[in-house]
């Protein structure tokens, strides 16, 4: 521990991150190499964008606290938890960031405790495993975190609102979060959160009914998933008619099919038309015909709690129960690669591996998309080998905003 005249230079550093102002923390801290300057120099060096520099220092300051100062130790492990997360390196230890957590709530650090929880749960929603983010932020107090947590945390529950289409609670999180980051003072997490909420009014999906396209917002998706009609969801590959879910994300043959029946209904669809979207087969023959023969009945098995598929003189059409409106919901562009490209978009920079975790495929999955999305100009990369990391196109560089502020204020 440092003696009693060499705090105040922490504690002004530690305010000034909590502020935002990273530049002046560094003033405080910059030559100096005790434990708590290390960390504090580390959080800064993530707030700047320097997440390698940023993960060395605390790394070094995480040791040089000791076995002794395990409170200290667990917020330098919390930092570089958040750090991986910002950074996408989904292949940090999570175990690690549990034993913090533990650790914070062994010892009374509520506080931080709260923040490593927020954390854990983060990552949960980025991989997509939204029910146990939710079930790990059940009963969280808020009101444990300072105002620059606290937005995270509410950010946190828009994005799980968001993948279950509760645009209502959504829009009360997003707003919570403006109000703490306020609190905060924070300009550049308030522009965040700005940024992060914009998603309630931009078009996210088309809604194609007859052969006509509309644009869609998330809360007219929602209307829509609520409503009575047969949906045909190219988003997440399902089928949706009343209360009946049909999951088809592992049969793309039988959902291209459907996909093609829904856009046309209630025209039916050429076979020749049928066999070049789910086949590819241009120069169709007795073999094709047949294949699809096949495939149309295990169409009619599927859907046949919510439409039936009759055969004309041409083809097939799609004739669902009760005289329903059949809806095909379609991403704003058809992309072939649209799942890595939609991560891409975020802004941060991916390794091949991260995406990899985060959309449950083989990294030469992930690796031939990317490549074909760099064909396209939809993504760029830097870096080589493991160090490679890959962005969105149009993306210009890293942002610069971390929750970070407040991990050492205890201290």
């Amino acid at each position: 521990m440092c003696p009693p005249s060499d705090q105040h230079p922490i504690k002004a550093a530690a305010q000034a991150l909590a502020g935002g102002d990273v530049l002046n923390a560094l003033k405080h801290v910059a030559l100096r190499d005790d434990p708590p300057a290390l960390a504090l120099r580390g959080i800064a060096m993530a707030q700047l964008g320097d997440f390698q520099r940023a993960k060395s220092l605390l790394k070094s300051a995480e040791r040089a606290f000791g076995p002794k100062a395990e409170v200290a130790r667990a917020r330098c492990v919390v930092a570089q938890a958040e750090i991986a997360l910002v950074s996408r390196d989904l292949n940090w230890p999570v175990h690690a960031l549990d034993t913090a957590w533990q650790t914070l709530e062994r010892h009374g650090d509520t506080t931080n405790a709260a923040h490593a929880r927020n954390l854990a749960a983060r990552r949960l929603l980025l991989i997509g495993r939204v029910n146990e983010a939710s079930e790990l932020l059940a009963g969280f107090s808020p009101a444990l975190l300072p105002p620059a947590s606290r937005a995270a945390y509410e950010l946190t529950l828009a994005g799980i609102a968001i993948r279950r289409l509760e645009i209502d609670e959504a829009r009360a999180a997003f707003d919570r979060a403006a109000d703490s980051a306020r609190q905060a003072n924070i300009a550049a997490l308030s522009i965040e959160v700005e940024t992060a909420a914009r998603v309630l009014q931009i078009p996210t999906a088309r809604a194609i009914d007859g052969g006509h396209e509309r644009l869609m917002l998330l809360e007219d998706v929602q209307t829509l998933l609520a409503s009575n009609a047969l949906v045909i969801d190219a988003c997440r590959n399902v089928v949706q008619g009343g209360r009946t879910t049909i999951q088809l994300a592992t049969r793309p043959v039988l959902f291209a099919l459907i996909r093609c029946l829904g856009e046309a209904s209630p025209r039916d669809v050429p076979r020749e038309t049928l066999l070049l979207r789910a086949f590819r087969a241009r120069h169709t023959d007795e073999s094709h015909r047949a294949r699809l023969r096949v495939e149309i009945g295990r169409v009619r098995t599927a859907l046949r709690h919510v439409a039936q598929v009759h055969a004309t003189d041409r083809g097939f059409v799609l004739v669902p129960h009760d005289a329903q409106q059949v809806i095909v919901l379609a991403p704003i562009a058809d992309e072939r690669n649209a799942a890595v490209l939609t991560l891409l978009g975020d802004g941060e920079a991916w390794s091949s591996s991260a995406l990899a975790i985060a959309l449950n495929a083989s990294p030469r999955t992930v690796q031939r998309a990317l490549e074909q999305l760099a064909t396209a100009g939809k993504a760029q990369y830097f870096g080589a080998g493991r160090a490679r990391r890959w962005m969105a196109a149009s993306v210009p560089g890293f942002p610069t905003t971390l929750l970070l502020p407040g991990l050492l204020a205890g201290d």
